[in-house]
């Protein structure tokens, strides 16, 4: 039995006000009338009542609780899960303004556990979880929680109480995330060393991936993709929609599928994930049917650092690796199986659509024509903060947040703030100082900055009526790279081709 949260008050009585109601005892003649059946099985031994026994017994847990409440609760929710060695239970009640969590007393579990065995006799197989909901009027719903979805944290018991409660009553089926859950054994898991020993015997072995033709687009089109979606449910403060990390973008969608995409140096990547209930993994654990050979010729570096973290739960249903500009794949679908786990990044106009969604609703005509030209800008590295407040207007989007997502993913290019001219003498004479280079005729304190496109070009003027060749020039972009030229290569020459460098760094045409 679980006691987190708060504890349970010394005295009920001094945590809630007296508001005048309590449920009767069966002994005093009262009852709680349920307003109709909302369990799952459909076969009940009825009591003397006409009253299915196990909603009969359900219905006395809920007035035993309601009898040893608090003065003046209003509304009751109870929360049991339990198997043949486990047991989670809370209460809590309500009077309207304040909640009271407390733990049932022992009895009451025993009455539960009762219950339980009765919907096994009569349903074949026993509830994960029961739910009661009563109030003071003589409500009551009643919920059994067969496991369609995961348990909430706090609930879900370690994995052996579950095969032992298999072993008391066998089911034909679990859902697959409780079968994983159960039975998955790490077998998902590729350690680094794992993935070495692997591609190492794949080919010895001859095994080789399979080249996944069409389906996903080409991975840096589908970064850049991905990036631009982020940005808009950023900008729009959505919770849902894919994220960009440093190296990484996430996704889970709605559907309870999910994926990530990572970007590895060298313009290799990997897509991995999960889609909810996945007759592959259905087949496996349920069926013993043999493990999905996701990583069969993957290369060593496809492994758990980069994979899902579905991985270690034994349900990745896909995986994917970019290399030399294609998809491969081992023992994966087909990315037509993959789409609930994968954000809208399948084609540009796709990706333009949804973002012109998120601009307005419904989207128009100039919102659909700013998302096309932030998508493209995007998938060229051009992506600017203007292309961003073209499609989303800065006084009801996020524009920060949305630009932050295209700068963490490297699509995004934007000319610094011009560097002032004491701060680009400043870090040429620091330059010279923390290299011990020799000063002779060449006074720092003389050093001056001439302005070229992109930054200052630093040196120290030559005596009128002198010249001097080799002299040494600096140049200083605005983004704070330092470069060391002379004289002996013309200004203009030099200048030229450090713009180009600049330029390239930010990633803009010129």
């Amino acid at each position: 039995m679980s006691d987190k949260d708060s504890e349970q008050p010394e005295s009920a009585d001094e945590q809630a006000p007296d508001i005048g109601f309590r449920l009767a005892s069966p002994d005093a003649g009262s009852e709680v009338t349920p307003p109709g059946d909302t369990t799952r099985p459909d076969d009940r031994v009825e009591s003397g009542t006409g009253e299915p026994a196990d909603r009969s017994a359900a219905r006395e847990i809920a007035t035993a609780l309601g009898v040893s409440g608090p003065p003046g609760w209003q509304e009751l929710d109870a929360v049991f899960a339990v198997t043949t060695t486990a047991v989670f239970a809370e209460v809590r009640y309500s009077d309207g303004t304040r909640s009271l969590r407390v733990q049932p007393a022992s009895e009451v579990l025993q009455q539960v556990r009762r219950q339980r065995a009765m919907v096994a006799e009569s349903a074949d197989e026993p509830w994960w979880r029961l739910l009661l909901r009563a109030d003071s009027g003589g409500g009551l719903d009643i919920d059994y929680d067969f496991g369609d979805e995961p348990f909430p944290e706090g609930q879900l018991f370690a994995p052996e109480a579950y095969r032992l409660d298999l072993d008391e009553y066998p089911r034909e089926s679990l859902p697959v995330w409780l079968a994983a859950y159960i039975s998955h054994g790490d077998r998902q898991s590729r350690t680094p060393q794992q993935a070495a020993r692997a591609a190492r015997a794949d080919r010895e072995a001859g095994v080789w991936a399979d080249v996944a033709a069409g389906g996903f687009p080409a991975f840096p089109q589908m970064w850049a993709r991905w990036a631009c979606l982020a940005a808009g449910f950023v900008a729009a403060r959505s919770g849902w929609g894919p994220r960009v990390m440093p190296a990484m973008g996430w996704f889970e969608s709605s559907r309870r599928g999910g994926s990530t995409l990572y970007s590895l140096p060298g313009d290799r990547a990997v897509l991995s994930g999960g889609v909810w209930e996945a007759p592959a993994l259905d087949a496996t654990y349920n069926e013993d049917a043999p493990m999905p050979e996701f990583f069969a010729g993957a290369p060593d570096w496809v492994a758990d650092p980069v994979l899902n973290p579905r991985a270690g739960t034994g349900l990745l249903s896909f995986v994917y690796w970019w290399e030399a500009g294609r998809w491969y794949r081992g023992d994966s679908p087909d990315a037509e199986a993959c789409a609930t786990a994968v954000p809208g990044v399948w084609t540009a106009d796709t990706v333009a659509g949804l973002l012109a969604g998120l601009a307005s609703t419904p989207p128009t005509a100039q919102g659909r024509a700013a998302a096309a030209e932030l998508v493209a800008a995007a998938e060229l590295g051009l992506a600017t903060r203007d292309t961003v407040t073209a499609l989303f207007d800065e006084d009801a989007f996020d524009i920060d947040g949305a630009v932050y997502q295209l700068n963490t993913a490297g699509v995004l290019t934007s000319l610094p703030v011009a560097m002032p001219e004491s701060e680009a003498v400043h870090r040429v004479r620091t330059y010279i100082e923390s290299r011990g280079m020799d000063t002779t005729g060449y006074p720092l304190d003389e050093l001056v900055g001439e302005r070229i496109s992109c930054g200052w070009m630093v040196y120290v003027p030559v005596p009128q009526g002198e010249m001097a060749i080799g002299r040494a020039i600096f140049y200083v972009a605005d983004d704070g790279v330092l470069e060391h030229s002379s004289s002996s290569v013309a200004p203009a020459v030099f200048a030229g081709e450090f713009e180009q460098r600049f330029h390239a760094r930010r990633k803009v045409s010129v």
